[in-house]
């Protein structure tokens, strides 16, 4: 099966490295890609917001099997317009993609379908939306309602951050994506991210995750796209798993089956585990950034004929087998991000450090000759294997200082929270 992956960031290299794994592949592409992918598969060096151009290289290299990555090209409809040309794409629709792509649309669903959610208000004007707060009060959740690269959701602890938040989004800080905000209660708990394959009707439950989305150690500094994750999350119980799976997820593919825009592709839940029980804090319609890596580490089942099998509706029957492992990812990043950051830096000591526990995925990379340069905010994701999230944690540290890039820097807490439940 000659294969195309859509993307180029961490989540497309781990995506590609698994898939590069399968038997029944037999050429791998991945458009644009990054300084990483260039050594497992072909890049292809296309502008992927240009469908008719990613078509058209689609059919000079005889592709089997499209991969779409990136949420972006989710929410903009690719999967339907490389549908629409012939080829077998994993990716949902642009209408099933709202999940994502509209923060209201998927408060909507949880209205109509009884999804435990946070209570929420949606706003189209900055002078309704600050009254609502000043009669809420803090903490409180302030949300751009469109894409925003996961950096459109503030946790306003105080009404001052929210007011902040607020007039952000409405002075066009995250463009049309800040166009109207939703509003949400804060929901006390820790979060956790489920994962799970749909083919339009059957379900496939993959795993958990935990990401942490604060730029800083401590959970602090700004959000960000995510600065690290591990999988599975052991604090998410059994009975959690259940009910979120059968009040949360199988009525999101129900309901959108039953609305007539069946979802085919990867339901990504992230949970907030309440005293109440999980309750949804959001869907994203493709794999997570950084989950994904942790993910693919774990994973000992060829990913391939269940991305194939998702996407041609013949999921039933399949299963997924995991590693008896914990894997944990660290994100270096460039000095200044989420904020402003410079591109060029040369990365040294990055090669050559995978072993059977160790693989750094490359998000913003590219090559330069010999050179490996730092191209985007989040440019390494160092990953590992251990018995324990703390010795998993441990191999990717070593893998971190590893590396020598004076420009970079990472958070040294990834995994905190269950490392301290461990040593109790």
């Amino acid at each position: 099966m000659r294969v195309l992956v859509i993307g180029s960031g961490g989540r497309e290299h781990a995506l590609a490295w698994k898939i590069a794994q399968s038997p029944k592949l037999t050429k791998l592409f991945v458009m644009p890609g990054n300084g990483g992918t260039e050594a497992i598969a072909e890049n292809l060096p296309v502008d992927i917001t240009d469908h008719a151009a990613v078509i058209a290289a689609a059919k000079a290299q005889n592709i089997d099997f499209v991969v779409v990555g990136p949420d972006a090209q989710v929410v903009a409809g690719l999967g339907d317009d490389v549908r629409a040309a012939g080829f077998t794409c994993f990716c949902p629709s642009k209408e099933a993609g709202q999940l994502e792509g509209s923060k209201s649309f998927t408060k909507a669903l949880c209205d109509e379908f009884d999804i435990p959610t946070a209570g929420y208000a949606r706003f189209e004007d900055e002078a309704s939306a600050l009254g609502y707060i000043y009669t809420q009060g803090a903490p409180i959740v302030i949300k751009a309602d469109g894409l925003a690269a996961g950096k459109g959701v503030t946790v306003a602890m105080s009404v001052e951050e929210a007011e902040e938040a607020i007039i952000d989004c409405f002075s066009g800080a995250f463009g049309e994506s800040g166009a109207a905000v939703v509003i949400e209660e804060f929901m006390e708990g820790e979060e956790v991210s489920l994962f799970v394959l749909c083919d339009g009707e059957t379900l496939l439950p993959l795993t958990t995750a935990q990401d942490h989305k604060r730029a800083f150690d401590g959970d602090t500094g700004p959000n960000t796209g995510g600065m690290g994750a591990y999988s599975p999350a052991p604090v998410m119980t059994s009975e959690q798993y259940e009910f979120a799976m059968q009040h949360i997820v199988e009525p999101t593919a129900r309901g959108l089956a039953k609305r007539g825009t069946p979802y085919q592709g990867v339901l990504y839940a992230g949970l907030m585990l309440t005293d109440q029980g999980p309750k949804l804090v959001e869907y994203n319609a493709r794999f997570g950034d950084p989950e994904t890596q942790v993910m693919m580490m774990r994973m000992e089942s060829d990913l391939l004929p269940l991305l194939h099998a998702t996407a041609t509706g013949t999921l039933k029957g399949h299963d997924v087998i995991w590693k008896d492992a914990y894997a944990l990812t660290v994100i270096m990043a460039t000095k200044g991000y989420p904020g402003d950051y410079g591109k060029g830096s040369e990365i040294n000591g990055a090669e050559g450090l995978d072993t059977d526990d160790l693989t750094v995925f490359h998000a913003g990379t590219k090559r330069d000759g010999s050179r490996l340069l730092a191209n985007g905010g989040r440019v390494l994701n160092v990953t590992a294997l251990g018995n324990s999230v703390r010795e998993a944690q441990d191999r990717a540290y070593r893998g971190v200082d590893a590396v020598d890039w004076p420009e970079g820097f990472s958070r040294r807490d990834i995994g905190w929270r269950e490392i301290a439940r461990e040593r109790t």
